[in-house]
Formats: C-alpha cells, sequence, structure tokens
C-alpha cells in the first residue's frame, strides 16, 4: 500500500505533484489523486516538491523531513568539498563509535539509483578486529593465486604482485591502507542500473563528514580489487551474487591525513551537440 494522502487543509491545489510525477500516475480530481499504485516508482518525489507539505506517501510525515531552504551549502563551500575530495590512504588504527557508523549507512541509503530501484546492498565491517582477520585470510589468497601463476596479465597482475610482495616482506597493506572499516555495495544481477547504483552509494557518502574540523574527520578510499578475490563475498557474509563483471564500491573510514588544498585538475574533455546545417552529431569531442 502507497498510503497516499493529502492533508486537505494543507493543499492549495497547485498541482506541482501532478506535474512532477515521473510515473504520471497522479491525477487532479478536486485533490490529488494516484490512479495506478502499481507503477507508482515510489520515489516520494511528489511528497518534495508540495510547496505546502500537504502530500504524505508511504506513510511519511513530510513535516518531519528535512526543509531544504536555508539549510543547503553556498555553490562556493559546495565546489571547495568537490575541488578537494581526496582518497585517503593513511589511517589511525581505532574503531570509529557504532553510532557514527549508523549514521553514515543511514545517509548512504538516500543515494539515488536508476528507476528507484533502491536494491543495493550495503554489507559493512564494523570491528577492526573483524579487518584485520578479513586482511590476513586475503592477502593469504593473494599469495597462494600469485605462487600458482594466476594473476591477470599488465597493471592489474603487476599491482595485486606489488600488494603480496610488500605485505609479505614489509607486512604493509597497500590493498586496504590499514582501513579499521569497510563498506562493499552491490546490487542484483537484474536491477535496472547494477554498476552505476553501486558506484554511486559509496561516493554519495563522500560529501559527509569530509575532513576533521571536530571529532570525527572522515577519510575514504574505493577500491574494486578487494571484492573480485575469490572468497571476499564469503568472508564477508556477504552472499548476494553481483552482476557479472561488476565493480562493487569499496569505502575504507577513519580517522585520516587531510589535505590542505585543492590539487589542479582539467580541463576535461567536452563536447556539445550542434546542427549547423548538417545531422546531428558531437562539436569538440575527442575522436
Amino acid at each position: 500500500m502507497l498510503e497516499f494522502r493529502i492533508d486537505e487543509e494543507r493543499c492549495i491545489q497547485c498541482g506541482e505533484c501532478v506535474v512532477d510525477c515521473p510515473a504520471g500516475v497522479i491525477f487532479m480530481e478536486g485533490y490529488p489523486k494516484v490512479i495506478d499504485e502499481q507503477r507508482c516508482l515510489q520515489c516520494q518525489h511528489c511528497l518534495a516538491v508540495c510547496p505546502t507539505a500537504a502530500v504524505s506517501i508511504l506513510g511519511r510525515d513530510p513535516g518531519a523531513s528535512t526543509v531544504l531552504a536555508g539549510n543547503l551549502p553556498d555553490p562556493a563551500r559546495l565546489a571547495t568539498l568537490i575541488k578537494g575530495r581526496r582518497a585517503v590512504r593513511r589511517y589511525h588504527d581505532r574503531d570509529l563509535p557504532p553510532e557514527l557508523i549508523d549514521e553514515l549507512l543511514e545517509i548512504s541509503c538516500h543515494a539515488p539509483t536508476g528507476v528507484n530501484a533502491r536494491s543495493v546492498l550495503f554489507t559493512v565491517v564494523r570491528e577492526r578486529a573483524m579487518m584485520h582477520k578479513l586482511r590476513e585470510h586475503l592477502m593469504g589468497r593473494l599469495a597462494e593465486l600469485k605462487e600458482a601463476g594466476s594473476f591477470p596479465h599488465g597493471l592489474a597482475g603487476n599491482y595485486l604482485g606489488w600488494t603480496v610482495k610488500a605485505w609479505q616482506e614489509e607486512g604493509r597493506d597497500i590493498l586496504f591502507r590499514g582501513a579499521p572499516h569497510l563498506l562493499i555495495t552491490s546490487a542484483p544481477a537484474d536491477a535496472p542500473c547494477p554498476v552505476q547504483d553501486t558506484h554511486i552509494g559509496p561516493h554519495h557518502l563522500s560529501a559527509h563528514r569530509p575532513w576533521p574540523r571536530g571529532r570525527y574527520g572522515l577519510g575514504r578510499y574505493f577500491h574494486d580489487g578487494p571484492c573480485r578475490l575469490p572468497g571476499a563475498r564469503r568472508e564477508t557474509g556477504h552472499s548476494r551474487k553481483p552482476h557479472p563483471g561488476l565493480c562493487h564500491g569499496l569505502w575504507r573510514t577513519g580517522g585520516g591525513v587531510p589535505p590542505h588544498r585543492a590539487a589542479g585538475s582539467g580541463p576535461g574533455q567536452c563536447g556539445q551537440v550542434v546542427t549547423s546545417g548538417r545531422p546531428w552529431g558531437l562539436a569538440g569531442a575527442p575522436g
């Protein structure tokens, strides 16, 4: 049941929820009404665009939702956040508070997914002790694969070989970088956009608590290699079979060593769609 309800005292019959409904299932019959619940994407866009908080769906109270006006970062600060995001490869060897991990996981569920499928599974390693056991197991498995000559050729094989050597000779972890926690994302093979969804999910967290101003500045490091290793899903209790060839998004967090300034990048490769008396095509694009 959608539990689509209209507070008639608040509703001004502006029709915004009708016009903006992605599935086109809301119509005006005096007040807004859903005519086909099966086609509803459950995206709650109707609740979000209602200017008077008159729309409730899926049992959500619009009055309890965060009001965006006055609570969004200004463009300059947002640009600084985007430019200053860096991968962190040094971590403090201590656990994050469980309540902070719960907060991050709750935020992650707000990441967009294709067709609002919301089928991404977030599998987390919460304790540093468990992370140590997982690290040792996977490093041992990598050593077996290296000994059997089973590494792929090229850059990936060289990187894995370097990983084993650093671990065996120096005790240095260049796979997990010593992070105390791990987050693995996956989606079912039949999800509309499994690869995209599993990448968007962990990256969505990059904007939250990016660097230490207070007590819990967080660092992140994304890597799809570990979850491709044989036994990785089994060892984490991660039983869902992902889309073949899917790159899992990995997120490691802990008190990191923050950068002090944004690094240069760009210019990006951009193209534009043009006509100019000829068939549609791209101008300014490489190739």
